[in-house]
């Protein structure tokens, strides 16, 4: 097969978006299939080993400098996609450059496929103003942008069934993004305590993730202060860069946190491995996330997991058995203080975390999205119904 892959969002930025295309490109790719990346162009970064992506001129957001917003001009790309060949088109956001890869579909006669990463109504603080009016505007423009494709990817059940109840009527087929459980099985357990030098006596809980509004981690602030008022010796370690960066050590100094926090900014994928590996404990306050990559990682590493009772944590951890979901700060606290105070629980989830990411492998998930693929282009409603119907 021959797909083109309409991005906003692709390297360097990081984040899931990006790390679940870089995956099923890859995973396609080693399948035999052609595979070519519309993204915007990011200043400063060298593609000569990306010969696989096309980029759009851009611009970065006033409200986000480290996002930049590919130009939606599709005349100008028309030519070169139908000299492409291509099967059909993938596109990963109903914005911009997403517009643009459906705009071709529509022109080509190509099968148009949407994956719907991102909860966009959780996203309204972006914007300066009327953010009730947004988020009603949002819900509103991805249900009809859902329909107007042949087939949408969820990354989990629990997000199927919210785009049903948005009113979603065209096929869906839940593929989540797999990981390699291998990397994070052989992480460093050495090495946020060699690389920032943390006490042998502490604990340490870990976030990894984007340092940003929607990841409220105001929420796990207050929450980790109130597993010191419990417990003093432990350590709560924050992996990731962000527009909430400085905002954050602002705060940690105002509730007299900072000590016992470690910003390790951004790492390599080695390094994030050994940052879950070094860890007691996984804890995951957001309530924006379709899937939480970051679980599955977690998980893949051996890490009990704490989250909040959210659409993607809600997908992939298993209440009391790889980890616990928690309605509010009080439950939070209280998971964690007793994970912490009893190994052998600690242990025994960790244990059932690691075998269910073993389901969630970028080959198993790669093969499920071909098989998708190929169902549509058949035009085998059945097949895709079937498909559907599979858990993951």
């Amino acid at each position: 097969m021959r797909i083109g892959n309409f991005t906003d969002s692709y390297k360097p930025y990081v984040s899931g978006v990006v790390q679940s295309i870089d995956t099923f490109s890859h995973e396609l790719r080693r399948r035999g299939h052609f595979v070519k990346i519309f993204a915007p162009r990011y200043p400063n970064y060298d593609e000569v080993d990306e010969p696989g992506v096309y980029r759009y001129p851009s611009f970065h957001t006033p409200f986000y400098p480290e996002f930049y917003i590919g130009m939606p001009i599709s005349w100008g790309s028309r030519r070169f996609v139908r000299d492409l060949q291509l099967d059909l088109i993938h596109v990963h956001s109903p914005f911009c450059l997403g517009q643009v890869g459906a705009s071709i579909a529509r022109h080509q006669g190509l099968p148009l496929v949407f994956t719907y990463h991102t909860l966009y109504d959780q996203y309204v603080h972006y914007f300066p103003f009327a953010q009730d009016l947004t988020q009603k505007a949002v819900v509103l423009m991805a249900r009809e942008f859902c329909n107007r494709c042949d087939l949408v990817v969820a990354p989990t059940k629990v997000i199927e069934r919210l785009l049903r109840s948005y009113g979603v009527n065209v096929p869906i087929v839940s593929v989540a993004t797999g990981i390699n459980p291998q990397l994070f099985k052989a992480g460093d357990r050495s090495f946020l305590r060699k690389r920032f030098d943390v006490a042998p006596e502490e604990k340490i809980l870990l976030f990894v993730g984007r340092l940003s509004k929607e990841k409220n981690l105001d929420s796990l602030f207050r929450i980790f202060n109130g597993v010191l008022r419990r417990e003093p010796h432990v350590t709560l370690a924050l992996s990731g860069s962000g527009p909430e960066d400085e905002e954050l050590r602002e705060l940690a100094e105002q509730m007299g946190i900072r000590s016992k926090l470690v910003f390790t900014g951004r790492l390599s994928q080695e390094e994030v491995a050994g940052a879950y590996k070094s860890a007691d404990l996984f804890v995951f306050p957001s309530v924006t996330e379709t899937q939480g990559l970051v679980l599955v990682e977690a998980m893949a590493a051996g890490l009990a997991v704490v989250a909040r009772a959210a659409f993607g944590s809600m997908a992939i951890v298993d209440e009391g058995i790889t980890g616990y979901l928690c309605d509010t700060e009080d439950a939070f606290v209280e998971r964690i203080d007793q994970l912490l105070k009893n190994q052998e629980l600690r242990r025994r989830i960790g244990e059932a975390a690691a075998a269910r990411a073993q389901n969630l492998t970028a080959e198993k998930m790669g093969i499920r999205l071909e098989r998708a693929y190929q169902a549509l282009l058949a035009k085998d409603r059945p097949a895709l119904e079937r498909l559907a119907r599979e858990e993951i």
